[in-house]
């Protein structure tokens, strides 16, 4: 399921005239039943409403006093979450004629036309408070508190996102609270301006309004209304000046393209724009890629490959997710995802989250002939992003159950033919030209759209260049660099800038002149490090022609600590150098 909590305000929404009708307590009855939870969000004190509602308990928690205090029904515990209020205020109200007054655990309460006196109190004490309206009510509170506030503080003590929440309400006060959730509904006696806001008006007023919108979520998890939800798209770029986006719920997307094209370039920026909107995701990241990425928590890598436990900690606390693989033999890699992906997807299942999963250098993980366990995916993949060089790579089972398909590179249209033709589906027309740098093909399967060409958003995230893959991952062997000497007797491979370094200090002076004059170390900075800068750097270094072998190699090794953290190591020995 997608939305797994309904908070719902009382007053005008769930209650008519202060009372739930029993059709309306039936409803809430069948979206328990279903596996969903129920928040209610209420500007009500406690003692007031347990007196009017005599069926709190089918709700997990109260979000009371417009978000001030929390209450759990089965426990009858409460948690405020602000300080109460001063006494000097409610009795200067009540000196001013300010009545009738209530002051719950942190709201202090009375109706119009009081607002003036309640105004001229706050600002004669200097008070931090706030005056929130509900039709008539006038509710005062820290300034900090409203009804999202509580919601959000409800739904953290749940561990469910607001992107798994619906909301529905009827009155000022309930704008923040339905802001905040993934779909807001307003029921028919709401006030203009909540209407206009929604996803959702129904054509019943209060509870028969509240029992219409769980009937559509207990029937189809408000699928039929999923195109009226486009404010929660992710930008993906733009196409001849219109924006092009993603929905953030239910595709299974394949970034394609050979190395260094500018797959991960990509996959970045719509990670980066899935954090902007609080979308959780993990990375299974066999090559060190995201490790980086300033919007997550990092766990493995080569020192702790097995973190079962400390993903599943990390991601129920709430934080987005690399879990890298480095550590791992590549032989080892699909075992370990193996392993890890029902977990994932039995937490999603429990809480709705990692809201994304992704799956980095996914041949490794789902190479084109593995045949997969019976279940470990499911039918119908959702919210899954996953990146490679090429789509023959992976297997038929991962292919068929792509949405959408995203190419990068100079053979994009071909590509997307071979995708087209490994799923039985005709080839699709594309833009003839080659493609630019930061441009892509986007194919959404089903879409009657064509396939568009789309300028692709940057990342605003600038990979350091101390990233792990090329300072100690490992580089597959036709992206490595091979100390070969001048009548090519040696075959050292260096698959990282760290064993290059070493690699270099332990070459004859001869082998080591040869490349460094031939261009060799220039070409390898540039085309498989994609290094400009350190490109240029030996270059500059091949062209002073005094040097000697050990300067060489210090400039060298300077121009790539500039940029590169490496770890600390003394100088390995290689096998058959003088």
């Amino acid at each position: 399921m997608r939305y797994l909590v309904l908070a719902t305000d009382y007053d005008g929404t769930l209650a008519l005239r202060g009372a739930v009708d029993e059709p309306t307590i039936a409803a809430l009855e069948r979206l328990l039943a279903s596996g969903r939870r129920l928040v209610m969000v209420t500007g009500r004190e406690m003692p007031e409403l347990l007196q009017a509602f005599p069926r709190l308990d089918l709700f997990e928690i109260v979000v009371a006093e417009n978000g001030a205090l929390l209450y759990w029904p089965a426990s009858k515990q409460e948690k405020p979450l602000a300080e109460p209020p001063s006494a000097a205020f409610v009795e200067t109200l009540a000196r001013r004629g300010v009545e009738p007054i209530s002051a719950g655990r942190v709201i202090v309460a009375t109706w119009t036309p009081h607002e003036t006196a309640v105004l001229q109190t706050i600002r004669d004490l200097g008070l931090d408070l706030q005056v929130i309206f509900n039709k008539q009510a006038v509710m005062v509170l820290p300034a900090s508190v409203n009804k999202a506030t509580g919601l959000k503080a409800a739904l953290i003590e749940l561990g469910i996102s607001p992107h798994n929440t619906v909301g529905v309400g009827d009155a000022e006060n309930d704008h923040a609270f339905l802001k905040l959730c993934e779909f807001a509904a307003a029921v028919a006696n709401a006030l203009p301006a909540v209407k206009e806001t929604a996803d959702m008006v129904t054509s019943a007023d209060h509870g028969a309004g509240v029992v219409q919108l769980i009937d559509a979520l207990v029937e189809s998890d408000l699928a039929s209304l999923e195109p009226q939800l486009s404010r929660h798209h992710v930008p993906l770029g733009v196409q001849q000046g219109l924006e092009v986006s993603l929905r953030p719920y239910g595709p299974t997307v394949l970034i394609v393209g050979p190395s260094a094209s500018g797959k991960s370039t990509f996959a970045t920026a719509l990670l980066e724009a899935l954090a902007e909107r609080d979308y959780q995701f993990c990375i299974l990241d066999p090559e060190g890629d995201y490790q980086e990425l300033a919007s997550a928590v990092v766990l493995g890598g080569a020192e702790h490959p097995h973190l079962h436990d400390e993903v599943h900690k990390a991601l129920t606390k709430g934080d987005n997710v690399v879990v890298s693989m480095t550590g791992l033999p590549i032989a080892d890699r699909p075992p370990m995802f193996l392993s890890l992906m029902p977990q994932l997807l039995q937490l999603r299942a429990r809480i709705g989250r990692p809201h994304w999963i992704v799956l980095d250098e996914v041949h490794h993980l789902m190479p084109a002939e593995w045949k997969p366990p019976v279940d470990i995916l499911p039918e119908q993949l959702r919210s899954l992003l996953m990146i490679t060089v090429h789509p023959r790579l992976l297997a038929d089972d991962v292919l068929k159950r792509v949405t959408t398909i995203v190419v990068v590179g100079p053979d994009a249209r071909s590509t997307i033919s071979d995708f087209a033709t490994a799923i039985g589906r005709p080839p699709p027309p594309c833009d003839a030209e080659p493609l630019e740098t930061g441009e892509a093909l986007v194919w959404a399967v089903d879409d009657p759209q064509p396939v568009r060409r789309v300028k692709t958003n940057p990342s605003k995230t600038e990979r350091r260049r101390h990233r792990r893959k090329y300072a100690e991952g490992e580089l597959p062997p036709e992206r490595s660099f091979y100390f070969k000497g001048v009548d090519g007797k040696l075959n050292l491979r260096a698959q990282n800038l760290m064993l290059f370094l070493q690699t270099a200090d332990g070459i004859d002076d001869a082998t080591w002149e040869f490349h460094l004059r031939s261009g060799d170390y220039a070409r390898w900075f540039r085309d498989s490090i994609k290094d400009e800068s350190l490109a240029a750097e030996a270059e500059r270094v091949a062209g002073l022609a005094r040097i000697t072998p050990l300067e060489g190699r210090a400039l060298i090794r300077a121009a790539i600590e500039r940029d590169y953290t490496l770890p600390a190591s003394a100088p390995l020995p290689v096998p058959g150098a003088s």
